[in-house]
């Protein structure tokens, strides 16, 4: 099995699904069936995957092309594993190498699927190719109605499956549950987290030379401009006045929650533009792992969340919940979990700040409507998730592989 995604970013998101969906793998086709991880970063997808004869993890380049393809030809069944699958909002280098290995995968007789992915909005361009190349995709599982609407209008013809994301059927360590309280005893009044993006380095852009600060890695380099470092500005500026009036109003601290390393940033400008940063905390992906981030999410009072999965890891506590999208991700999750009209904020909204403050007053003067709701819609989730191992297992035996009864 080759798992084909955006391992080893230090992304929770990331790295809670990947673990779910070897769980899924192992229990379909057992303990013995080898996997393979190919990464940018094996150093840290160390930090939760433990090597052995039937899981490896495969380096390669960031000019991917034949070291997937060699990976490809290497294994029997190729997965797509990230959420992000089909849609340029982060960079089209991402979507070019799942497409990439869609292509060598039926080139070579090798079976595919994409598995609980997601997609997006697309430039006419990667339309075309996503129509092209998908289509070739023997089952494209989707984790909302909307993601298999759209690919449907871009004239991907595979077969699609509607479930929900595989994150929502992630096992917690239960000695994390209650880390938010072991590491940050003071905060005795309750908790509310940011879980923020800066929309305005994305999408990543392909070149031969740049500016160090703004490297992602070779050649990949992130979005910038005087405009839009202008923009990160205001929007750091308007979420730390939001914070700083949750303290005030509600006497909740605050947590800063970085679902990627690449959130840092902002996360430090937050606190750094508030006039009481000691009522602050910075939780990053790169010094907690999924498990530890679920247990800090799980126990907030309210949550303002731009990350996808800082919704979906919430909704195991029934965390009320802000949303600010930039991308289809986001909006098509909260409207599945029927919260859109209480929650989504679009992030180019004239008036944000002023819906974001009347947002959270909602959830945190009537949290317990909030939760109710949340809750529910987490109960039907994990429902819908537990779908993708009856999919997986329907696709391996319909190729007459035999799976462990």
């Amino acid at each position: 099995m080759l798992l084909v995604g955006y391992n080893g970013a230090n992304n929770t998101g990331s790295e809670s699904r990947l673990l779910s969906i070897i769980d899924d793998v192992r229990a379909v086709l057992g303990e013995d069936t080898v996997i393979t991880i190919p990464s940018l970063n094996p150093v840290n997808l160390y930090r939760y995957i433990e090597e052995s004869p039937t899981l490896r993890v495969a380096p390669i380049p960031s000019i991917y092309f034949s070291a997937l393809k060699r990976l490809v030809k290497e294994n029997d069944l190729v997965m797509l594993v990230e959420g992000s699958c089909y849609m340029d909002t982060w960079t089209s280098a991402l979507l070019w190498a799942f497409l990439w290995a869609t292509k060598v995968a039926a080139d070579e007789g090798r079976p595919s699927m994409a598995y609980a992915v997601d997609s997006g909005r697309l430039s006419n361009g990667n339309i075309k190719r996503v129509r092209k190349v998908a289509s070739r995709t023997d089952l494209i599982v989707v984790r909302t109605q909307a993601a298999a609407d759209r690919l449907r209008e871009f004239g991907v013809e595979a077969p699609i499956e509607v479930t929900a994301d595989s994150t929502f059927t992630y096992q917690m360590d239960p000695a994390d549950k209650d880390i938010l309280q072991r590491t940050w005893p003071e905060a005795t009044s309750g908790v509310v987290g940011i879980s923020s993006i800066d929309f305005y380095e994305w999408p990543v852009v392909i070149r031969p030379v740049g500016r160090k600060a703004d490297c992602y890695r070779w050649p990949y380099y992130f979005s910038r401009s005087k405009e839009r470092t202008a923009a990160t500005r205001d929007l750091a500026e308007g979420l730390a006045r939001e914070a700083e009036r949750i303290v005030t109003e509600y006497d909740k601290d605050i947590a800063l929650l970085c679902m990627e390393e690449l959130d840092e940033p902002l996360a430090r400008q937050i606190q750094g533009l508030m006039s009481c940063p000691e009522r602050t905390r910075i939780y990053s992906s790169r010094e907690h792992n999924a498990s530890e981030m679920m247990g800090i999410l799980s126990s907030l009072d309210g949550l303002i969340a731009s990350r996808y999965h800082a919704c979906v890891i919430a909704s195991f506590g029934g965390v009320p919940m802000v949303t600010i999208g930039h991308d289809l991700r986001v909006e098509d999750l909260v409207r599945d979990m029927n919260i859109y009209n209480s929650s989504f904020i679009p992030h180019d909204e004239k008036d944000l700040f002023t819906k974001l403050t009347e947002r959270v007053d909602k959830i945190l003067s009537d949290p317990a409507s909030e939760r109710a709701a949340v809750e529910r819609a987490h109960a039907e989730h994990v429902e819908r998730a537990s779908r993708n191992r009856e999919l997986l297992r329907s696709f391996v035996e319909t190729r007459g592989w035999k799976t462990p009864t």
